[in-house]
């Protein structure tokens, strides 16, 4: 694909000084070409994509879940996933990393109390801050311990941090002995103490920048701390999780997405039918056909089961600490369904890619692999056997998901 400017993203936003979601969402479409001018090549090579998350940063996407009143577009989650997943068709890295900005915001709404919520995002509108992730709750050797000032001592190692490399700012979590609970912090990312490695090496989405970071004796002002051990979770605070596993499922929609349209271009473009055959071309053998409508379900699937579970994302989500037990009962089922049908979306799809094209379908140059990589490599994230777990006990008892961060 060709390269393009951000003319036409910078025309938007001077002619729309409030856009609407058409707006970002072309303005997102303009983006997702730009990223998708050099993703095969950014794939194969790996590393820290700077230039392009500068290009994100200069979209003015990085505003959308910051409310108005802070400076930001003030957009829903709705919307949010929908940008996730047409920058996940180009680039499923770039789009987890715009994506988990956008959840170390919500963090903040969630978590902060007013003065927190109003410093942290007017900052993030004024000075463009890019937001990273140093939470993952799983992994307790980062310890925190009380300074005798106020405030905490982070201390040790934090993996899997998506985003941490290249940002401005970090949420970060560290276990608290005492309490066996943890604590949750927004920090500069350039902290004193504070060390991102450049150690990320997984089969895909190798431009997420999840790698490790260090914490050592990093001082914790108490006005940093979004989140006091002991602390009892509400559903609000429980909500996080909801959003973080829709990101996923957008992901694995838009993976499954961009694999389906490279497919459909082949096919119509370059593909041959096979010499047994008597179609005319590849698109008109029935049985490279009966492979598209099967795919065409599974996608569609998932895209209504992902649509439907945005809206109720976004609706509780606007209601803050207002959000009831039950109501995120609601949206983890929704979500656990996006999930599963997103999971075998994504991996079906970008498997078939390759029954789809033959032979040739496996040269570089098209890149077609980085799907499936993509797809398998994030699909790990949290085994899918126990949303269908949940799903089971679900339409069984009634049981709603038992609130973690991965559920």
């Amino acid at each position: 694909m060709t390269q393009v400017t951000l003319e036409k993203t910078e025309t938007l936003a001077e002619a729309n000084s409030v856009p609407s979601a058409a707006n970002w969402l072309e303005i997102a479409d303009t983006l997702a070409e730009q990223l998708a001018s050099t993703a095969i090549v950014r794939d194969q090579t790996g590393g820290h994509a700077h230039e392009q998350r500068e290009l994100i940063r200069d979209s003015g996407l990085l505003s959308l879940s910051i409310p108005t009143e802070f400076g930001g577009a003030g957009q829903p989650w709705s919307l949010i996933y929908q940008v996730v997943r047409r920058l996940a068709r180009a680039d499923s890295a770039l789009a987890h990393v715009f994506a988990f900005h956008h959840l170390q915001v919500s963090s903040v709404l969630l978590y902060g109390n007013d003065d927190q919520i109003r410093h942290y995002l007017t900052t993030t509108v004024k000075q463009r801050l890019f937001w990273g992730n140093t939470l993952n709750p799983l992994d307790k050797r980062t310890i925190a311990t009380e300074h005798p000032d106020g405030g905490y001592i982070f201390e040790g190692d934090k993996s899997f941090c998506s985003g941490a490399r290249g940002s401005d700012y970090i949420t970060a979590s560290a276990w608290h002995e005492p309490s066996q609970s943890l604590v949750v912090a927004g920090l500069p990312t350039r902290r004193e103490g504070v060390r991102v490695h450049e150690d990320w090496d997984a089969i895909g989405q190798r431009q997420t920048d999840s790698g490790t970071v260090s914490f050592h004796k990093v001082r914790v002002q108490p006005n940093e701390v979004l989140l006091y051990p002991g602390k009892p979770w509400t559903p609000a605070a429980h909500f996080r999780a909801n959003l973080a596993q829709l990101v996923l499922v957008n992901l694995y929609v838009g993976i499954a997405e961009g694999a389906f349209t490279e497919a459909q271009r082949y096919t119509l473009e370059e593909a041959q039918p096979w010499f047994t055959s008597d179609a005319a071309s590849s698109a008109a053998d029935p049985y490279i056909q009966h492979r598209y409508g099967e795919l065409r379900v599974k996608l569609r699937a998932a895209q209504v089961l992902a649509d439907r579970a945005g809206e109720l994302a976004a609706t509780y989500f606007a209601k803050g600490p207002e959000i009831t037990a039950e109501e995120r009962g609601d949206t983890a089922i929704a979500i656990a369904e996006a999930k599963v049908a997103s999971h075998h979306a994504a991996l079906e799809i970008s498997n078939q890619l390759f029954d789809i094209t033959g032979a040739r379908g496996v040269k570089r140059e098209y890149g077609f692999d980085r799907f499936w990589r993509n797809a398998r490599t994030h699909t790990l994230h949290d085994p899918l056997d126990y949303k269908l777990r949940d799903l089971g006990r679900f339409t069984l008892w009634g049981d709603y998901p038992t609130p973690t961060s991965y559920s």
